[in-house]
């Protein structure tokens, strides 16, 4: 069951008012007319020409060279063809190209690291777009009073931490240092620090957006506050995001590390682990987690070519009572254990995510409960003798103020701020399966994901997690009773479907 989002959550229109009572000023930009041209009358070829004369950045078209590089996702498995990719320089570029997509007929699709593209390129998806490639615009920029960054639509989590931990700062960053910010916070955004602080979408101040229409505005909570809502957790159909501000955090050093077995012991400390999380407090944020690895150079040697079961953690207690929390895992015996105090910005490299695009498949889930039944169809569907081709089986504990109905108290000492569409999740755990899709293993993959899903089934949740959708979803599935209100305002701002997104409301 979805909990209902309070009154004053989700601002809705009075029938007095008009749209433009919520409309935030327009940010000034330089000149981005099409110099008295009609581009409405022009061929596509022609008003393409145009706008690669116009931008600050550049833009390519099929036989193109470069063509293949420009239109790459981060999955090198998704085959993105769409009519054009610009490549922005300027937040005057994102302007441009949604006029001129506009006024012949097409749509803009934003994408910076291309993390979760395949949905948005599925079954033809960007045949009428122009792909919009923000990954040039890293800018950030930290106020450390103020406990503000702001950082441009191209931004990583490693760029925005470099930028932060010299000031004793933390960020409610992913798990990876070339995560994209933008993509990860409109989408939600779960870090290690979730279950004590919220989901990183509701500690944004402000967004600066290119609307349909072609104008660049800031909204906050105070202008347009609808649309400042959605942005938050309702994912990338609105608009196309320029910047955004968000809070920092005063974090001292966690406890973080890994705790790593054989596989054949993934049943006896999956269950063990189930069991801590079911008293853990919010400082603690845990992974259970299945590796099947191949025998690659990169790894290190304790992991390549093996199957093994790691609980990784990340505790923020003093290191004495981080190290009592975490003494019954530590009694199973783990054959290596990496817990140590350290700075929050080492966390981006605990989950060991891959750090340049790969070819891959898989797809998420959110469960109501994990019960001992839950992990021993877990743990048979991709343990050791299961035969599995997946790579990467984790079950994610959520709880803490990533329940919606808790989102709104101090949790741990932590003020939670108002929420925008994604509060948190009714669900308490989030399960996440991936592998490597080489030639010949296609099938394979498609066999054993299902085969998971399939025996977790009976504990699934209502609502999923949007950055954890890999595939195309009913969108009721990703946003349950908000999506009326999301469908509402995605009518406002932009009737004609300029903005294209890999999750759309409509």
């Amino acid at each position: 069951m979805n909990t209902p989002v309070p009154a004053g959550a989700e601002p809705a229109l009075r029938d007095d008012e008009s749209r433009a009572d919520h409309i935030a000023p327009v940010i000034p930009l330089a000149d981005t007319t099409t110099n008295g041209a009609d581009v409405s009358t022009l061929s596509l070829r022609e008003a393409l020409a145009l706008l690669a004369s116009r931008l600050d950045g550049r833009l390519a078209i099929p036989g193109d060279p470069g063509w293949d590089e420009a239109r790459s996702a981060w999955n090198l498995t998704v085959d993105q063809r769409p009519v054009a990719v610009v490549v922005a320089a300027s937040a005057a570029d994102v302007v441009r190209t949604v006029e001129t997509a506009r006024d012949v007929g097409l749509s803009v699709a934003p994408q910076a690291t291309g993390h979760n593209a395949a949905p948005l390129a599925a079954d033809h998806g960007l045949a009428d777009a122009i792909l919009l490639r923000t990954h040039e615009l890293r800018g950030v920029e930290v106020d450390p009073d103020a406990r503000v960054a702001r950082v441009e639509a191209g931004a990583l989590w490693g760029d925005v931490v470099a930028a932060v931990a010299p000031h004793g700062l933390t960020a409610l960053a992913g798990s990876s240092h070339d995560v994209g910010v933008v993509g990860y916070t409109l989408g939600g955004g779960v870090s290690w620090l979730a279950r004590s602080h919220g989901l990183a979408a509701n500690h944004v101040l402000s967004i600066e957006l290119v609307t349909a229409e072609g104008h660049l505005r800031r909204v906050d909570a105070e202008q347009d506050p609808s649309l400042f809502w959605a942005l938050r957790g309702g994912g990338g159909d609105f608009g196309i995001v320029t910047a955004m501000e968000f809070r920092l955090h005063e974090v001292a050093d966690v406890t973080a590390g890994m705790l790593l077995f054989p596989v054949e012991r993934a049943e006896e400390v999956l269950q063990a682990w189930r069991e801590w999380t079911t008293t853990a407090p919010a400082s603690a944020m845990s992974v259970g987690r299945v590796l099947h690895l191949p025998p690659l150079p990169e790894l290190p040697p304790f992991l390549s070519g093996r199957s093994v079961v790691v609980v990784e953690a990340v505790v923020q207690e003093s290191p004495d009572r981080a190290d009592g929390l975490l003494a019954p895992l530590r009694a199973l015996g783990a054959e290596l254990d990496t817990f140590h105090p350290q700075p929050t910005a080492e966390l981006l490299a605990l989950h060991m995510d891959p750090p340049e695009p790969s070819p891959g498949f898989g797809d998420g889930m959110t469960l109501d409960e994990l019960t001992p039944e839950a992990v021993r169809a877990f743990v048979g569907a991709v343990g050791g003798a299961s035969g599995t081709a997946l790579m990467t089986i984790e079950i994610r504990h959520l709880g803490g103020v990533l329940r919606p109905a808790a989102a709104y108290r101090a949790a741990a000492g932590f003020a939670v701020p108002a929420p925008g569409a994604t509060a948190g999740f009714d669900a308490e755990y989030l399960v996440f399966a991936g592998g490597m899709a080489l030639p010949g293993m296609e099938d394979a993959l498609v066999r054993s994901l299902g085969r998971l899903f399939s025996a977790i089934e009976p504990w699934r949740a209502d609502v999923e997690y949007l950055n954890f959708a890999e595939h195309r979803r009913d969108p009721r599935r990703l946003f349950g009773d908000r999506l009326e209100r999301l469908r509402e305002i995605k009518r406002a701002v932009d009737p004609t479907g300029v903005i294209r997104s890999n999750h759309p409301v409509r």
